[in-house]
């Protein structure tokens, strides 16, 4: 049996119709007032798309952060059929046209909640009924609290809800989706180094792919979250690449990353 490897996972963010690189707890309003970005790109959704299907680097996601997006992430979808996710006001009415547009999964975030952060389970049930659970990944992006544990977030990462990153949520929810999204929010957008403590909490559970994000900043830190989750956990690097402005991570060397074997222990 193959020893698992953490993968580089890469991404597509998308607001006002842009691919951009924003600090993720920075997205404090519908409008966009005080959004702080990292980057904006002058090339096209299906550029980004083009070279991760060139490369066959698969299961990245498409993030719709707000309104305005539609046309973009179709544009990037229809590049790159079958290789991307799809988040971002996912729905029961909406999900299975974003299947049919191309994406390989759909990404459920806050339609799992009420207004208030009160998980719903009869959401999730509604919308397993229209895509069933190898099509969905589940978002449990979060934010660190000052006890220590990790609180899902919604509404762009600004609502705390009443569901917590630990193993016994992962295993309340993994028979519901194919895959986690998890975003360490507080980090998200800052290249200022990875939650060391929370990729070894995903990587100790280990039973479903995971995909962490926020606060890559080297190569090495592939390695980390390799070592650190046992090759469970696969790493998404956004702002950090030379693709993205970034001058810390060159895109080719994560690509060359994902076809070398897994590295051997120190």
């Amino acid at each position: 049996m193959a020893k698992p490897k953490t993968k580089f996972r890469p991404c597509i963010d998308l607001h006002d119709g842009k691919v951009k690189q924003i600090v993720g707890g920075t997205l404090n309003s519908p409008d966009g007032d005080g959004v702080r970005e990292n980057f904006v790109a002058d090339e096209s959704p299906a550029y980004f798309a083009g070279l991760y299907a060139r490369d066959n680097v698969r299961g990245g996601h498409v993030i719709k952060l707000g309104p305005g997006n539609d046309e973009a992430a179709r544009e990037g979808l229809a590049a790159y059929p079958d290789g991307l996710q799809i988040g971002g006001g996912i729905r029961p009415e909406n999900a299975a046209d974003w299947l049919n547009a191309g994406a390989t999964h759909v990404i459920a975030t806050s339609f799992l909640f009420n207004q208030d952060g009160h998980f719903q389970e009869e959401n999730l049930e509604t919308l397993l009924g229209e895509v069933g659970w190898m099509q969905l990944v589940i978002d449990l992006s979060c934010r660190k609290t000052e006890n220590g544990r990790w609180v899902v977030a919604m509404n762009k990462w600004q609502t705390a809800t009443d569901l917590f990153v630990t193993h016994e949520t992962l295993d309340q929810l993994s028979g519901s989706c194919a895959e986690f999204l998890i975003h360490a929010a507080d980090v998200e957008g800052k290249c200022g180094g990875i939650d060391e403590d929370l990729v070894k909490l995903l990587g100790s559970w280990g039973k479903k792919p995971v995909t962490y994000a926020g606060g890559a900043r080297s190569l090495d830190d592939l390695r980390l979250v390799h070592d650190l989750s046992g090759g469970l956990v696969d790493l998404t690097i956004g702002s950090a690449l030379d693709i993205f402005g970034g001058s810390l991570v060159k895109y080719e060397d994560c690509v060359q990353w994902n076809k070398e074997p897994p590295p051997m222990p120190d």
